[in-house]
């Protein structure tokens, strides 16, 4: 299922996610923010469990915004737990 969220309080605008049945991500996209940071964690992410991916990246913050682009990619997959259920 592919599902797209928008991020709030950093540089990036729009988080796509396609996620399998199972629960792991097949593709992770990012569209603004720090282009090589997150074309590498879209690589580490892919075939990765939401729930592990949740579990690294939740709470990461960058610099004084209290957020960052991996903390709002753990955000996104918790919206699309929540829609599931």
């Amino acid at each position: 299922m592919v599902f797209d969220y928008t991020p709030k309080g950093v540089c990036s605008q729009k988080i796509t996610l396609d996620i399998a049945d199972d629960g792991t991500i097949r593709s992770l996209k990012v569209l603004g923010g720090c282009n090589g940071n997150l074309k590498g964690i879209s690589n580490i992410v892919k075939g990765m469990n939401i729930d592990r991916v949740i579990e690294a990246f939740e709470g990461t913050e960058c610099g004084i915004k209290g957020t960052s682009c991996p903390d709002q990619i753990a955000r996104a997959l918790k919206a699309y737990k929540e829609r599931l259920n």
